[in-house]
């Protein structure tokens, strides 16, 4: 995951040593918040002088054609215009460059980029827009995640409340990049607020059930149902590498693609008499909805082999959701 530095957050030093502090610890991305404000660009002519890191423009402006030229003028990699601001018939030119980006707040619902389908990203707004050192509302996984789903080709950008523990979540979801603003400039160094950023080892006060895939979206097969083509078409569609397995609404085990390989070879000679209870990983590693991040990585570490499912069970063993590991080993690598 990207992390984008807010350069107007550091409201203590000129911004020229701002932009060399961010360069020299290597931050991915400078974000600039423009309120409406043109005299932004004279500070962007000014950083094009001073490194070469690319930009984030995040303009919010009931009137964003009077930007076109000056964007013409000052091309940017990321530039983003808040939905809530723009007019109805607000389109963007097609010779603006760099990738462009739907900004809404945490109560706009995703569906206000389905007029914006042909941009590259959508940037949550987790917090209130232009405040810096706000928390970050939960509210906003659901979001992130709804829009993975109906939008897996295009990017999230999340701005607001970015801390350790949040940036661990959205790193495990799959997020492009994160803007941070006081979480950088309010710790001891830029340096030591980046290193809590990107870290593995992450004490949080965040639920299990806050940021889980929930269990509407899971894919799940009751027992009784449990044939070898209603297995393949739950983990195919699912599209997780894994199902759940139940027995009336009990939590019973797990099929994982490497389960259904196993079972598979096992049984090369007599596919069709096979019993396809085999399949069933009925001791796999499961986490209360209860528990906190900080007991999912140490629950994880425990384990003497690579957790790549995470069954989610409430207190009376049902399943209610499940967490996978494959974004955040992306980011990893």
């Amino acid at each position: 995951m990207k992390i984008s530095g807010s350069i107007y957050s550091d409201n203590k030093r000129p911004l020229k040593e701002t932009i060399a502090d961010l360069e020299a610890h290597q931050v991915d991305l400078l974000h600039v918040d423009c309120n409406d404000d043109i005299r932004v660009f004279d500070d962007i002519a000014d950083i094009r002088t001073w490194c070469k890191l690319p930009i984030d423009l995040h303009i919010i402006t009931k009137t964003p054609e009077k930007y076109f030229d000056l964007l013409r003028k000052h091309p940017v990699e990321y530039v983003t215009f808040q939905y809530e601001e723009l007019p109805v018939d607000f389109k963007m030119p097609a010779d603006i460059k760099g990738q462009k980006g739907l900004a809404i707040i945490t109560p706009t619902d995703i569906s206000a980029f389905d007029k914006f389908s042909d941009f590259d990203f959508i940037l949550i707004m987790a917090t209130i827009p232009g405040q810096s050192g706000g928390v970050f509302d939960p509210i906003n996984f659901k979001k992130i995640r709804n829009f993975k789903q109906k939008y897996p080709n295009k990017n999230v950008h999340v701005d607001g409340g970015v801390n350790g523990e949040v940036s661990f979540i959205l790193r495990n979801m799959g997020v492009h990049t994160s803007v941070s603003g006081s979480f950088l400039f309010k710790a001891a160094s830029v340096g030591q607020a980046l290193m809590d950023l990107t870290k593995r080892e992450i004490v949080s006060l965040f639920k299990i059930k806050d940021f889980m895939i929930p269990r509407e979206e899971c894919p799940i097969i009751d027992i009784s149902e449990l044939t070898l083509k209603n297995v393949l078409e739950q983990i195919t569609f699912g599209k997780l590498g894994v199902t759940l397995v139940e027995k009336n609404k009990k939590f019973e085990g797990i099929i994982s693609n490497a389960d259904l390989r196993r079972t598979l070879l096992q049984n090369l000679d007599n596919i069709e008499g096979m019993n396809t209870q085999e399949m069933i990983n009925k001791t796999p590693v499961t986490i209360l909805d209860t528990a906190t991040v900080d007991d999912m990585l140490n629950l994880v570490r425990e384990q003497s082999f690579p957790v790549m499912y995470l069954p989610v069970l409430n207190a009376e063993g049902n399943a209610v959701g499940i967490i996978t590991f494959v974004n955040l080993i992306k980011g990893e690598i």
